[in-house]
């Protein structure tokens, strides 16, 4: 294309005028003041305002979790912080007016639009950076070009986004997943952070502080409001499109990523086959899958099933879970694994919410306790399965330590309360325990609290709901901690 064919500059001053209007009114547009801010806010905004260290942010995630908003928060914030209104700039990429211009070509007509002389002491915001084409090898110059000024990206093809800040901006960029909404963030979005309180649990012979949730009843109401619809925050705050789950989520979020970021990104050729693999593995979230089973029913060759697992995980759909064996080793050659949604609301999106008393229900509460614990980096997650004989079982969530390479726990996951009277019934995990020298243990329940020994054990018996807004409070604690 020509430079005669490309937009009029006089247009793109005036859309960078009305995308910033707070140049002029000081305030951010009232449909984003008056969000809640998500609980991640806080963990984001210091990478912002951290000048001493020159790098761009670059903010990623799966589409539709917020990263807009917190973008616009984030502008609120500087506003209220005292720094001057028309030295901060956001652009959309998105919006097609600035195809065929790089990065600082928009950088150089907002200083024009905004009529300063430099840019020095700028807080520059593009938002949906994908869309730009080398968008990475255009922000590192920038970075370079302008140390004065405090870059700050954002774009939710996350396995794009993180391959190409990775290889290219080594440096240069601090990344930072804005991951689905926790249960915590869905209460506290849903003002009902008066179902929970404070309190002390015994773990393991310490006393650690925990949020317990005195109406159960009225929380687990909650707990299943949140497995159909909790993970984006646009979802839980419209009954309209609670309503149109299947248009809202499955087009908008989940068809953006099989037939356009994937196949863009790898050069996957036939998207209808890995948009069938996608559904089969949410319909079967939680269970263990093997390449052969996997080859077999869905009729793709065990190669291709690798990279569609790996391109699905890097988009943040999915999450692998490897096997270890009765004694935490892990397996020489993974043959088998279990496969679980990053956000459990995706199953109700392609197929109908579930209720309460639903058999998949059990598969599904695995999958969000799952996912709160994905919000933490780094950490070695499996699960243990063994056969030896007649000697066989399994259990669902091992954290490994990856300095000793030990289970530091292993948790049960129920949604029922068969076993807090009967946790001699529970073989699986009292052989795990034994093995590996672990005294104590978490088993969830559907309402039921407290601890019980059974060969030299304890079980602390917890509400599932309660479990998985403990995680989620738990990361945040940690990572404000190491921040």
């Amino acid at each position: 294309m020509k430079n005669s064919r490309l937009i009029p500059t006089e247009i793109i001053i005036e859309r960078l005028q009305y995308e910033n209007p707070w140049w002029v009114s000081k305030e951010i547009p009232l449909i984003y003041k008056n969000m809640l801010r998500r609980l991640y806010f806080d963990l984001f905004y210091p990478f912002v305002t951290e000048k001493e260290v020159r790098r761009a942010v670059v903010l990623m995630g799966p589409r539709r979790v917020g990263k807009t908003v917190m973008l616009f928060h984030c502008i609120d914030q500087l506003l209220a912080d005292g720094v001057d209104a028309q030295k901060i700039l956001f652009v959309g990429i998105d919006n097609p007016i600035y195809i065929q211009r790089s990065l600082e070509d928009i950088l150089v007509l907002s200083q024009r639009a905004v009529g300063v002389k430099d840019l020095d002491g700028f807080y520059v915001f593009f938002d949906e950076i994908q869309y730009l084409k080398d968008w990475e090898r255009h922000l590192k110059v920038l970075v370079d070009s302008y140390p004065n000024v405090k870059f700050i990206v954002s774009g939710s093809a996350a396995a794009a986004l993180k391959w190409y800040s990775t290889e290219s901006g080594a440096g240069r960029f601090t990344d930072f997943m804005l991951p689905p909404l926790t249960f915590q963030e869905f209460i506290h979005l849903k003002n009902k952070n008066h179902l929970v309180q404070q309190s002390v649990i015994q773990y393991d012979g310490e006393s650690i502080a925990y949020w317990v949730a005195p109406n159960i009843s009225e929380f687990n109401k909650e707990f299943l409001h949140y497995l159909n619809f909790g993970g984006y925050p646009e979802v839980v705050l419209s009954e309209t499109i609670q309503k149109d789950m299947g248009r809202y989520v499955k087009n908008d979020i989940v068809d953006m990523v099989l037939l356009r970021d994937l196949p863009s990104l790898y050069g996957i050729k036939d998207v209808q086959e890995l948009n069938r693999f996608f559904t089969y593995l949410a319909y079967n979230s939680g269970n263990e899958f093997s390449y052969e089973t996997m080859s077999k029913e869905g009729a793709i060759q065990k190669e291709t099933l690798k990279r569609y697992l790996e391109y699905l995980e890097s988009a943040f759909l999915i999450k692998v879970l490897n096997k270890v064996d009765i004694n935490a080793k892990r397996l020489k050659r993974i043959t088998r694994f279990k496969v679980y949604l990053t956000n459990p609301s995706l199953r109700t999106a392609l197929f109908s919410p579930v209720k309460e008393k639903d058999k998949e229900l059990g598969n599904l509460v695995e999958t969000a306790i799952l996912s709160q614990w994905m919000h933490r980096e780094n950490l070695d997650l499996t699960y243990a399965r063994w056969k030896e004989g007649r000697l066989e079982g399994e259990v669902d969530l091992v954290l490994l330590d990856d300095k000793m390479f030990k289970p530091k726990w292993g948790v049960e996951i129920k949604w029922s309360n068969r076993y807090f009277n009967s946790p001699w019934e529970l073989k699986s995990l009292i052989t795990f325990c034994k093995s590996n020298q672990l005294k104590s243990t978490i088993v969830t329940t559907i309402d039921m609290s407290g601890t019980k020994i059974h060969e030299g054990i304890n079980f602390t018996f917890l509400p599932a709901s309660v479990y998985a807004y403990n995680i989620g409070d738990y990361t945040l604690k940690t990572k404000t901690t190491a921040y």
